[in-house]
């Protein structure tokens, strides 16, 4: 669909939606933003500001202005240390931060197995490969594969599981077609909590907690929302269709809607899970205590990178770091927070920057 055709119906969706404010109302508030960002309000709609309970709406800050703060705080010169995912995993693991285990990676044909390098000639070599993986890990029904570089919001990353291998070769060599045009990692499936599992069992259900870190090497976590999916997606992201819920910082509970992109799902927003039926509002985080603590200390062994979007599961046993995004979508942060012109942490980044 295109861009025009999008916007029509994000309209038509707005005007039928029964939770929104009067139309007179929406007009008023989109003119009072515009005088106040200097810009149309974009985010007026993709943050659900039009909706009856959202009334804070100067308590956001445009695009623009949030990726030139980041930028501010974030060194260019070594974000691939951690946008690297296997950079990133050799960084981390020398701290003992708890990671997902890399059990294979490649570039293109390629793959280096423990300290093995292996070439691969076709799909029936990967396959080959991929058994091996499976025999010495008979623990794991499923590998997680993804591009080491670049697999941004759910794109490039693959689930892999035991019984594929048999009964699928031409879903083998799709795989080995596409992993053999870059890198890819091909990591352990982390096993979530059983109380993660009641939101939904099909993916891991990630929180990306953000965090900054002042002048003096004090780390603070800004925000938090965890992410899953409202299908048998095994990918959590909101490009993919999936709901993000807003998480209370003191307590590690849950808060009342679940989100998506507008553009994705239209105006629709969830207090209960489609799937499981699970109700958001008071779901308690397990580990939560234990996944800000893991943030900030990753946070701070990071010099250079000040402002970083954390991804966090939470394992049977505690919670994984998988990993973190010096670019990471700061927007989304700031509307599931409630809006940073309000957050304590925010407010000293702005202050250092005298804005």
């Amino acid at each position: 669909m295109q861009k025009k055709q999008k916007s029509v119906v994000i309209i038509k969706d707005i005007i039928n939606d029964q939770d929104r404010k009067s139309i007179i109302l929406m007009i008023w508030e989109i003119l009072v933003l515009t005088f106040y960002h200097r810009s149309f309000p974009r985010l007026y709609f993709s943050y659900y500001l039009f909706k009856k309970y959202n009334t804070n709406i100067k308590n956001y800050y445009p695009d623009k202005f949030l990726y030139g703060i980041k930028a501010l705080l974030n060194d260019k010169e070594i974000r691939d240390v951690i946008e690297n995912k296997l950079f990133f995993d050799f960084y981390y693991s020398q701290f003992n931060i708890s990671l997902p285990t890399i059990l294979m990676y490649n570039h293109k044909n390629f793959f280096v197995v423990g300290k093995n390098n292996v070439k691969t000639n076709n799909a029936s070599d990967f396959k080959s490969l991929l058994n091996d993986l499976f025999e010495q890990n008979p623990s794991f029904d499923s590998l997680i594969i993804k591009r080491t570089y670049g697999s941004y919001g759910g794109s490039s990353v693959f689930k892999l599981f035991r019984h594929q291998l048999v009964k699928n070769d031409e879903m083998i060599g799709e795989l080995y077609a596409e992993v053999t045009k870059a890198g890819f990692l091909f990591q352990e499936t982390v096993k979530q909590h059983p109380d993660l599992n009641s939101l939904n069992p099909s993916c891991l259900n990630t929180m990306r907690l953000d965090t900054f870190v002042s002048k003096d090497g004090i780390a603070d976590v800004i925000s938090g929302y965890i992410r899953m999916s409202t299908s048998n997606l095994h990918v959590d992201n909101g490009r993919m269709g999936g709901y993000s819920v807003s998480i209370n910082l003191e307590s590690g509970k849950l808060k009342k809607y679940g989100y998506s992109s507008i553009t994705k799902v239209g105006v629709k927003v969830l207090k209960i899970h489609p799937v499981t039926n699970t109700v958001f509002e008071n779901f308690q985080i397990p580990f939560f205590n234990e996944a800000k603590q893991l943030v900030v200390n990753a946070a701070t062994l990071m010099p250079g990178l000040r402002l970083i979007g954390w991804d966090v599961a939470i394992g049977e046993t505690g919670p994984v770091l998988i990993e973190g995004n010096s670019d990471y979508a700061i927007p989304g942060s700031d509307m599931m927070s409630g809006g940073f012109r309000s957050n304590p942490v925010f407010k000293k980044i702005l202050n250092e920057l005298n804005y």
